[in-house]
């Protein structure tokens, strides 16, 4: 299992701070929508990608329109990953998918919001990591049920994520699950001992 920290409502210096605490333990960066609307994808993205170069940095865009404008800034400014909203049309995600296939990067598939038969349309998406997201607003609260839930129509999926509210006592379920990438946000970035807290997370995926 792959782990995922999600970077939001800091300050770019202070995301810089929380990744060298991580001390490269996270396989992935997530330079959050929120860090990318306030200072941009230069001043996120970019800025995050020359500070680690040899990181893994996903840019978090939501993309719900013109995804191949959008994936191919995401991807200009130094992203390995971007995320497409499953809501957004064929269209659109087929756009990302392309811009993805022709920089050689990888495109997430955000199931936020979308129940078992709109999931179940976008299977034709193969080579796209589906992310089971609940809400921020939700804070985490039903989390397990919704994995549970709509595991059956990602079956046979090659990749799949599971974001909102993971606690160290969710990784278990997750696992068992057979989520690849633990996507974790204020667990880590807000803990007392960061370092600790991804150290934590990593041997329990492990």
């Amino acid at each position: 299992m792959l782990l995922q920290m999600a970077i939001d409502r800091v300050s770019v210096i202070e995301a810089e701070r929380i990744i060298r605490l991580a001390e490269g333990r996270a396989d992935i960066i997530e330079a959050g929508t929120s860090l990318i609307k306030d200072f941009g994808l230069t001043n996120s993205v970019g800025f995050l990608k020359k500070q680690f170069p040899g990181q893994a940095i996903l840019a978090d865009m939501k993309t719900i329109d013109e995804g191949e404008y959008e994936f191919r800034r995401a991807f200009e400014a130094g992203a390995d990953i971007a995320t497409v909203m499953g809501a957004a049309s064929s269209a659109t995600i087929q756009g990302c998918q392309r811009i993805t296939r022709e920089y050689g990067r990888t495109y997430m598939i955000d199931l936020l919001g979308l129940d078992r038969e709109e999931i179940q349309a976008l299977r034709g998406f193969e080579d796209a990591v589906f992310c089971l997201h609940i809400p921020a607003d939700c804070a985490g609260i039903g989390l397990t049920e919704m994995v549970r839930k709509n595991m059956e129509p990602l079956a046979g999926m090659r990749r799949i994520a599971a974001a909102g509210g993971v606690r160290l006592e969710t990784i278990p379920f997750l696992k068992a699950a057979g989520i690849e990438i633990v996507i974790v946000g204020g667990a880590i970035t807000k803990s007392s001992d960061i370092t600790k807290a991804v150290m934590d997370f990593k041997e329990a995926l492990n």
